[in-house]
């Protein structure tokens, strides 16, 4: 049973068409809620347990899995998007036709059914309507800058995109230790909380009569240590990729990419030694990490209040939706 459920851009690529997935669906993964019931031969999880589905799974056996340096379970729907279970079949249906399920999740209703390398049990005293966001938008974020780009103290870091994984990313920096964070967003708006979080220095490329990669340059002479994208728009990966220092930055992709798009840019960004990596749920290992992080929640080590703008009732979900297309 779903109790509380985020809305995350993600889900709206997919109405949009920038993240293809077979239609009808019932989106949603970023969610928290309590086991129902159990299918058989299950073990991990019980009914009355309180627990976070895992849109990205982990099974415990595939390559990835078994690999220290790996988080990406070969049984993730994310790529392949069949919209199935990982027999090949759907537990939704319709008036007796089947609906398909959107990363092994399917959160936007008040019953789920997921595979048992998609969920994980956490502490019962965890309040569900505030660590469902560690289901998806603060897990992935935070472990961009912890796990995947691995930020270091001192170090100087830019965030592109300050949705609530771009402040989950920023908050990710300012634990790490880094002495400076730049936030860089269209939307002025985002700038108190990004400040409220970690953040230094905020920047609107709009305000600005150069490409924001150079401003980046000149403001910390010759690059940053570490940058982030968390936007999804292939523009704003080559800026961020130029951004960072030309011999030992690294910059991370957070944001899902647009289907169909290419990017091109000179080679030479790279060749000069800079790092470009991807970050898929923070890099985390899901069915070990979130419990973890669960625990880190409950013992105040990281906040998630400033995350929550708006929380509204099931029947106003499209209402949610127009508040994350006009970046409230």
């Amino acid at each position: 049973q779903i109790m509380a459920t985020g809305i995350c851009r993600s889900d709206d690529h997919v109405i949009t068409g920038a993240l293809v997935m077979p239609f009808p669906i019932i989106l949603g993964h970023e969610a928290a809620g309590v086991v129902e019931s159990v299918g058989q031969g299950v073990t991990s999880v019980k009914p009355g347990d309180k627990v976070v589905p895992l849109f990205v799974p982990q099974c415990g056996e595939c390559k990835s899995c078994l690999n220290t340096k790996s988080n990406l379970c070969h049984k993730t729907d994310l790529g392949t998007s069949h919209g199935l279970m990982p027999d090949g079949t759907t537990r939704f249906t319709c008036k007796g036709k089947a609906i398909y399920h959107f990363l092994g999740t399917s959160t936007f209703t008040e019953y789920t059914v997921v595979h048992e390398s998609a969920v994980a049990k956490i502490d019962s005293a965890a309040p569900l309507e505030k660590v469902c966001l560690i289901g998806c938008g603060f897990s992935t974020g935070y472990g961009a800058a912890l796990q995947t780009a691995k930020v270091e103290p001192g170090s100087t870091c830019a965030v592109f995109g300050l949705g609530g994984v771009g402040l989950s990313a920023v908050m990710g920096c300012k634990a790490a230790g880094a002495a400076r964070i730049i936030a860089v967003d269209i939307n002025s708006n985002k700038f108190a909380k990004a400040k409220e979080l970690g953040a230094t220095d905020c920047i609107n490329p709009k305000d600005l009569n150069k490409p924001i990669h150079e401003v980046l340059m000149e403001m910390t002479g010759g690059g940053v240590d570490y940058s982030f994208e968390v936007i999804g728009r292939t523009d704003t990966m080559t800026a961020a990729l130029a951004c960072c220092h030309y011999n030992y930055g690294v910059s991370v992709i957070v944001g899902v990419p647009p289907a169909a798009q290419k990017i091109t840019f000179d080679p030479m960004l790279l060749f000069t030694g800079r790092s470009w990596k991807g970050s898929v749920f923070g890099g985390w290992k899901s069915k070990d990490a979130v419990p973890k992080l669960v625990a880190d929640y409950m013992n105040k080590k990281f906040v998630l209040d400033p995350l929550i703008t708006h929380t509204l009732p099931w029947t106003k979900i499209n209402e949610g939706f127009d508040l994350l297309r006009t970046g409230k």
